[in-house]
Formats: C-alpha cells, sequence, structure tokens
C-alpha cells in the first residue's frame, strides 16, 4: 500500500483539526464532571464508516496502537504519581490490582454465564477485560473532589497496577493458553510475569536515574525525552523476556518521577502533553472501530446488566475482600466501591481476543463500548455527590496545589502554587501569621489578575493564588501546615491538627 505527500496532508488536516476539538472539549466535559474519554469516543463514532465515512475495522492495528498508547498513559501516571503520598495505601493499592481482580473476574464471569446465558469463554472475557481500572476515567472526575490522601493514593495505586494481571489474563484466554494449562499453571504464570516485570521495572527506573543524574545532555528539551524512552524501553524490555512490560513501565515510571533527577518539572509536563496525545489518539481510534448498526436491544440490555453486575455485585466485594489486607471505614470503602470508573481500557482489552479471532468477539467487544459508556455516564458526574453523602469529602482541603521544580533545579526547591477556595480559612490570614518552616516563603500573591510581593502583614483573601517556595526537603511540612491554615485558621497548632 502507498502513501504519498497528498495523503499525508490530509491526514495531517483531519488529524490536527480532531486534535483541536478534543482538546477544547477537555474543558466541556470538566465542567459536566465527565471524563473527556466519552466525547473522544463519540468523535470517533461521527468519524467512522457510518459517520463521515472513514474507515477502520483493521483489530490488529487497534491492539497494537492501543496498547502503545497505554504504555505513554502508563508513563505519565508513574512520572506524576507521588510516591509520599501513594504509599500510606499502597498495600490496599496492590491488593485491589490482583485479589480485587480476581474477585471481580470470578464474579462477573458467572453471572454473564448463569444469568446472561453467555459462554464460558465470553463471560471470562467479559470478566477479565472489565476488572481493571481507567487512571485516566478515574482522576479526570476527581479532580473535582477533594479526598483524603488515602482514597486517592489507593485509587491511583489500583489503576497503575491493575492492567498488568489483566492484560496477562485476557492474552491466555484469547490464545487458549489458559484451557490447555490450566488454573494452577496459568496463576503461576501470572505470579511470575507480574514479579518478573516489576524486578525489570525497578533496575530499568534506579539504572535510568543513576545515568540521568550524571549526564550532561547540551538541551534542557533532551532530559523528558530521555527519560520517556526509558519508560518505553521497560515496557519492550519486558516483551522481550516475556514478563509483563505494563508492570515494568508504570513501576519504572514511578521510580524515575521520585528521583532527584534534573529538569523534573519540564519532563512531568512533556509526559502529561504526551499522555493527553495518546488518549485523545486512543479513544478516537476505538470510537472509530465501533459499528453503530451492529448495536442492537439484545446488546445494550447485555450491556446494562452486565455493568449492573460488575458496579453492584463484583465491584463492592473485590474492594471487600481488598481490604482485608489494609482496613478502612465502611464510608471510605462504599465511595471506593463506586469510584471504580472503567473507562477505555476495558475497551482497548477486548481488541485482544479481536486480534486472535476469538468466536464472538465482535459482540464482546460491543457490549463492553455500550457499558463503558452508559455506566461512566452514571458513576462519573455523581462521584462528588457521593463524596458528600458518604462524607469523605474533605470540605477545607486547599486545592490546586501544583508543583513545577524545573525553574529551581540549582538551588533544590519547588515551587508550590496554592488556590485559596471559598470554603478555606485561610482567608483573612496575614502572610506571617501561615507560621511557613524556615526556608519556605511565599513569594508573590496573585488577586483579581494583578500581582504582588506580599510583605508579613499582607491579608490573604479568597479567590488568591499563592506561590510559595519551600526548599525540596521541607517541601511536605509546607504543605502540611498550608493544609492546616487552610483548616484551622490562624490558630491552626503546627501538630496534632487532622
Amino acid at each position: 500500500m502507498s502513501f504519498d505527500v497528498h495523503q499525508l496532508d490530509t491526514v495531517l488536516l483531519v488529524g490536527s483539526a480532531v486534535t483541536l476539538l478534543a482538546i477544547l472539549a477537555v474543558r466541556v466535559s470538566s465542567r459536566a464532571g465527565l471524563p473527556s474519554l466519552l466525547i473522544y469516543l463519540l468523535m470517533g463514532v461521527a468519524l467512522g464508516e457510518e459517520g463521515l465515512g472513514i474507515p477502520f475495522e483493521d483489530a490488529e492495528l487497534a491492539h497494537a496502537l492501543g496498547f502503545a498508547a497505554l504504555v505513554l498513559i502508563l508513563a505519565e501516571g508513574g512520572l506524576t504519581t507521588n510516591w509520599r503520598e501513594i504509599r500510606p495505601a499502597m498495600r490496599l493499592g496492590v491488593s485491589l490490582a490482583t485479589i480485587g481482580v480476581t474477585v471481580s473476574v470470578g464474579v462477573v464471569a458467572l453471572g454473564a454465564h448463569y444469568v446472561l446465558g453467555l459462554p464460558w469463554e465470553t463471560a471470562v472475557l467479559l470478566g477479565a477485560v472489565t476488572s481493571a481500572t481507567d487512571a485516566a476515567a478515574v482522576f479526570s472526575v476527581l479532580r473535582t473532589v477533594p479526598l483524603p490522601r488515602r482514597l486517592t493514593g489507593s485509587l491511583e495505586a489500583e489503576s497503575g497496577l491493575n492492567d498488568a494481571p489483566t492484560v496477562v489474563l485476557v492474552v491466555l484466554v484469547s490464545s487458549g493458553a489458559a484451557a490447555e494449562e490450566g488454573i494452577l499453571r496459568m496463576i503461576l504464570q501470572i505470579l511470575f510475569e507480574l514479579s518478573g516485570g516489576v524486578l525489570l521495572g525497578l533496575a530499568v527506573g534506579f539504572g535510568g536515574a543513576w545515568m540521568m543524574r550524571r549526564a550532561a545532555l547540551p538541551s534542557t528539551g533532551l532530559y523528558p525525552i530521555a527519560v520517556i524512552c526509558l519508560t518505553v524501553l521497560a515496557y519492550a524490555g519486558g516483551a522481550a523476556v516475556h514478563v509483563s512490560g505494563f508492570a515494568a513501565v508504570y513501576v519504572a515510571a514511578l521510580v524515575l518521577g521520585n528521583s532527584e533527577l534534573p529538569h523534573r518539572g519540564a519532563t512531568r509536563s512533556f509526559s502529561e502533553g504526551i499522555a493527553w496525545l495518546a488518549q485523545i489518539g486512543l479513544f478516537v481510534m476505538l470510537g472509530l472501530l465501533l459499528s453503530p448498526s451492529r448495536i442492537s436491544l439484545e446488546t445494550v440490555g447485555l450491556a446494562i446488566a452486565a455493568g449492573l453486575i460488575l458496579t453492584y455485585v463484583a465491584r463492592p466485594l473485590s474492594v471487600l475482600a481488598s481490604s482485608v489486607m489494609q482496613p478502612m471505614p465502611w464510608r471510605e470503602l462504599g465511595f471506593l466501591s463506586w469510584a471504580g470508573l472503567r473507562g477505555a481500557v476495558p475497551i482497548v482489552f477486548t481488541t485482544i481476543p479481536l486480534a486472535e479471532g476469538v468466536a464472538d468477539s465482535e459482540r464482546l467487544f460491543d457490549i463492553v463500548f455500550v457499558m463503558v459508556v452508559i455506566y461512566t455516564l452514571l458513576t462519573g458526574p455523581t462521584l462528588p455527590l457521593v463524596a458528600r453523602i458518604l462524607g469523605v469529602a474533605q470540605r477545607y482541603e486547599p486545592r490546586d496545589l501544583e508543583l513545577e521544580a524545573a525553574p529551581l533545579e540549582r538551588v533544590a526547591a519547588d515551587l508550590l502554587q496554592i488556590t485559596i477556595t471559598p470554603g478555606s480559612l485561610m482567608h483573612g490570614v496575614e502572610v506571617g501569621e501561615l507560621r511557613l518552616p524556615p526556608g519556605a516563603s511565599v513569594s508573590l500573591i496573585i488577586r483579581d489578575g494583578e500581582a504582588k510581593v506580599p510583605e508579613r502583614r499582607s491579608v490573604l483573601r479568597h479567590g488568591d493564588e499563592l506561590l510559595v517556595v519551600a526548599p525540596r526537603k521541607l517541601r511536605e511540612l509546607t504543605e502540611e501546615r498550608l493544609r492546616q491554615v487552610s483548616r484551622g485558621g490562624r490558630l491552626a497548632q503546627w501538630l496534632d491538627d487532622d
């Protein structure tokens, strides 16, 4: 098949237009509390053969491109994850990604076979592809909900880790290896691939961090490219030695993202941009792969029924079983049960049996596609309400705390950006009354679009944005002090203020 410059011009025209529309859609989706993936999927359907007429039916290509996009998305997740924040919830996150996945697969498979009447192979595949949560879907919604770190940490760890066991299981079932080798050997193979992927990710992460600290590259822009290449190397290395590449890429990115590397801020910004581009391309491609004319009332009914089993039976049971490793109050477990957004990951995983030519795989793809759309619309916008009803939302938690470390690398400091929200008790507090740790200081106040250098007697107001410079070793203390003042006002104590 030839590809000339005129075709290239057409691809660039359509691609750039679609990407710009997708970027604008982020603002619309964030205001509505919806993951932007839904808009991207519908854009793909509109561009497809039954819409504007762009044909796309290559399941193998969709499988390959989908995995490539997931690698970049997982890399960004690891690079932007703060290890200190997820470490307290890591036990529950790992438990959700292993015990939780096992319970979810079993419950959905049993329900799909005995209740919905699907063949065993299709039922097991349905349970497997829908067992993994989607980090992009979860956190695009959770940005609007201030939650305790143990909850966000659990969800973040689960979303980053549960792709690895799920994809191994789906590949084994789709290829027929699971039926040939038996359950015990399949479990041992999954454990081997996961442990091998984790070890490889640790090796690439620590080795890459050591190398990056000693490399004197001639341009700042080369550092982010090098870090992304290291994460992709972890995935490709895992695939080459037949261990879990998804586990390897996430662990390597987690290590690199939490290491003292040059230009960390630039690296994180670059990885976020790459991940957004991967998400847009992935979701639009999956929308192109769908043929709306195949969607029947029976398919919609099966999708709704399967979603009911997953949302109201499998997910709560998987969270409950996983909490054995790290008990939590029932209110927080209830929120974790409702916050298990699936997103595009299950749709990507259905391209595996499609590429393998598994019987009934097109039907499985259609069921999962419809189920993701319906239940993302149901659970996504209701997460803030559920958090308030269950009492897990932190009303006075300072939000929009962002870090940009690249400009301050030479002095080993971080620049924190804080927005004083309407419910914050920081309103009316003087800058000197913040009592930040020695060495940390408020360098700038932005009010009504105007910036000014503060004095000790400068009074803070709702809507102010503060730029706080803190030595890296004092960053945690500085953040905690700001949270304490936001919750308790000027009389907040330095310690023991929950």
